[in-house]
């Protein structure tokens, strides 16, 4: 079926080989990534470490992300 929907598109090498690294690490990897850059965020604030604290605490969404694009490759497969 990806077949038909990918006719004419393919993920180039970089993709590729980022897919076949990620797809090794489980998917809780990216969940606890973004927790741990909450509790960091959430540390410093405490620290009064203002700026770093809000560049650590924007690490989960993009930790996030990674999770979803890891488990949409894991669960429909790649070219």
């Amino acid at each position: 079926m990806n077949s038909v929907l990918n006719q004419g598109h393919e993920e180039g090498p970089v993709a590729r080989a980022i897919e076949k690294q990620t797809a090794k690490l489980p998917s809780d990897t990216y969940l606890w990534a973004a927790v741990g850059a909450m509790g960091v965020s959430l540390a410093l604030q405490c620290l009064r470490q203002k700026h770093i604290s809000l560049f650590i605490g924007q690490w989960a969404a993009p930790f996030l992300l990674m999770g979803i694009y890891n488990k949409i490759v894991k669960v429909e497969g790649h070219d």
